[in-house]
């Protein structure tokens, strides 16, 4: 079985102080859990890029991964504002986000770069987490697996086979994400069944049954435990509600069956 994966967006938000805090709230609603939890699922938190090393040390003696919420797809250069793998993976970092729609759409990444990262990421070990997802006038258009599949395709282009397993995919319908509008369950699986599909197709079916599809879109306490117990839903990418200690420890601890 798939391990499930509950992962923190804290996008741009606190300061060093809050944020070693907030670890600190968090690490004492579920470390007393972690060894149950271990068994069948991994937690990430993804802070902003200049609360990495404050978040590191907070989370020094626990399990719970340490994720970036972007980076360059070059190791050094004149890239001014910018964070490389190196720099992330010296801090612990194993997980990247990589092609979130705020990314996208406010900072007009388009897939060519986004794939680039993926490969970045690859390449120096680390797991790119690939965000796709369509917007309110797509879906509402009927297009939205075009678009979904598109961003797919596009963002594993040059991903060989045995690197595939090591990417995670994250369906965040971008008409969802703050909005607290959510994506039914059902949904969300049919598309998460369709992202596998495109998978396997291109993949086989041992790779595609590995590959770990989760769901971002207003996930909060209340509806966790609906979307995660799906089968294609391997977990969730949580924006809002991982700001605070106690919602996001309920998201941990969600049902998975």
């Amino acid at each position: 079985m798939r391990r499930k994966l509950i992962a923190a967006n804290w996008k741009m938000h606190l300061l060093p102080v809050g944020a070693r805090a907030l670890i600190h709230r968090i690490r004492e609603e579920i470390d007393r859990d972690a060894a149950m939890l271990a068994k069948d699922r991994d937690v990430l938190i993804a802070p902003p890029a200049i609360l990495i090393p404050a978040v590191a040390e907070a989370l020094a003696g626990s399990s719970i991964l340490l994720g970036a919420q972007n980076m360059h797809c070059e190791d050094k250069g004149a890239f001014t504002g910018e964070v490389s793998a190196p720099m992330l993976h010296a801090y612990g970092v194993t997980h990247v986000i990589v092609g979130h729609s705020e990314r996208r759409h406010i900072f007009h990444e388009t897939d060519e770069l986004i794939n680039k990262k993926v490969l970045a990421a690859l390449h120096h070990r680390m797991t790119p987490i690939l965000c796709v997802g369509e917007t309110h006038a797509e879906h509402d258009s009927g297009r939205a697996l075009d678009v979904i599949l598109g961003q797919l395709q596009r963002g594993l282009e040059n991903v060989v086979d045995h690197h595939v397993t090591a990417v995670v995919i994250a369906y965040e319908p971008v008409w969802a994400i703050g909005t607290g509008h959510v994506a039914t369950p059902e949904q969300a699986e049919s598309v998460h069944g369709a992202i596998r599909g495109a998978i396997l197709e291109r993949y086989g079916r041992e790779r595609a049954d590995a590959v770990r599809i989760l769901y971002g879109g207003s996930v909060n306490d209340e509806n966790v435990d609906s979307l995660v117990c799906k089968p294609d839903i391997d977990g969730a990418l949580v924006g809002g509600a991982s700001l605070k200690a106690d919602s996001f420890a309920r998201i941990v601890k969600a049902r998975t069956r």
